[in-house]
């Protein structure tokens, strides 16, 4: 079984990681593709096809539903669930697939561990972000985790045009290599919002994902 990771949020919703060992035959059979979804795989080419169908396969083996429905994009290029009102969003990297669901805004990012995440971070961070990756343990894993967490939060946002050190934040964390917890938000115009997150390690890869606040640790601010 390639599920690797299966959990329930609180307080309501489900997320999962896909070790992707098949080929593109067995997801096609499984899914049955709307004709949307059937455009949408057509613009794709290479692996990343593979990776697409199996984020969209792993959505509907974690609901447990028989009919499975249709995953199309808004008009900002937001995923989302036809006729549902869960909120969903996947990731792939590597070979893995990363999806969260819960009728709440949540986003997920799951990203193989790459040392030039190093040289990257001045464009992502703003200034305190950067002090606390200099200052960490790990500075390219602790890098990985902001990464991810502006990832999701940018997915969760869902209109495209954002700016990552401006619009998105983080707040201070130590980094653990076993996993922590993180407090996070957007400030983008009239879409200002706290998140709280979580995220892990697993083999070469930094996995986060947010949710709507819902931790019983205090906001900073």
């Amino acid at each position: 079984m390639p599920l690797t990771l299966k959990k329930t949020l609180e307080p309501e919703g489900l997320l999962g990681i896909w070790d992707i060992k098949e080929d593109e035959s067995y997801f096609l059979d499984a899914l049955d593709l709307y004709p949307g979804e059937d455009r949408q795989l057509e613009q794709i080419k290479g692996f990343r096809r593979l990776e697409w169908l199996a984020c969209r396969h792993l959505v509907h083996f974690l609901s447990g539903r028989q009919i499975r429905g249709a995953i199309l994009k808004d008009k900002f290029g937001k995923p989302f669930l036809e006729e549902s009102t869960w909120e969903i969003s996947m990731s792939h990297s590597g070979g893995k697939a990363a999806v969260i669901a819960a009728p709440y805004l949540v986003g997920v990012d799951i990203q193989n561990i790459v040392p030039r995440i190093s040289t990257l971070a001045p464009r992502f961070c703003n200034r305190e972000e950067l002090d606390g990756i200099q200052a960490s343990v790990n500075p390219i894993e602790a890098a990985h985790v902001i990464w991810g967490a502006k990832e999701s939060l940018y997915k969760i946002y869902g209109k495209g045009k954002i700016d990552f050190r401006k619009d998105l934040a983080v707040y201070p964390f130590d980094y653990d290599p076993n996993g922590g917890q993180l407090q996070c938000k957007v400030l983008n115009h009239n879409f200002i919002h706290k998140f709280y997150g979580e995220y892990t390690k697993i083999d070469n890869f930094i996995f986060v994902y947010i949710q709507e606040d819902s931790s019983p640790i205090p906001f900073k601010d």
